[in-house]
Parts: structure tokens; C-alpha cells; sequence
């Protein structure tokens, strides 16, 4: 896992657009779209590249190497949501 997305999350879609091999779930055309809290960068396919972090306009993606202590419930989170 390279990146994480926290709880701040809006789910403006910018890190999706971004993203060059569409590793970031749910899009808007998935159907459990609506029934999540925020976005989830997928730990295997994300190939690294760091787009998704300057598009946030909430700051909610951190490198997983960075992830503050009081934040890294989220990378089981992440994890979690493609178990």
C-alpha cells in the first residue's frame, strides 16, 4: 500500500480523475457509491505515482509512510474496504 485517504475525504472525485491506472473505489458509476463514507485507494494496483496527493482539495491522502499516528487506523481501513 503506497497511499491512504482518511475520514476528511468529501468524495470530490478529483484524486479519481487523477488517477492514471483507476486504482480509486468507489466511482461515481459503482453502485455502493452513495453508501460510503469517503474513497479508497486499492493497496495492490496503485502503482506509486503520487497524482492523487496535489488534487485533494482536503488534504486526506497521505503516503502511507507518512500517515500521522493519530491516523493510521486508515491504512487498515483502506485495506479493509478491498478484503
Amino acid at each position: 500500500m503506497a497511499y491512504v485517504i482518511t475520514d476528511t475525504c468529501t468524495k470530490d472525485n478529483h484524486c479519481i480523475d487523477a488517477c492514471p491506472v483507476n486504482c480509486i473505489h468507489p466511482t461515481p458509476d459503482e453502485p455502493n457509491y452513495a453508501d460510503v463514507a469517503q474513497l479508497y485507494v486499492h493497496p495492490t494496483e496503485c502503482i506509486d505515482c503520487g497524482a492523487c496527493i496535489p488534487v485533494c482539495p482536503t488534504t486526506s491522502i497521505y503516503v502511507l509512510d507518512e500517515l500521522p499516528a493519530e491516523l493510521q487506523n486508515f491504512a487498515e481501513v483502506n485495506a479493509a474496504y478491498y478484503a
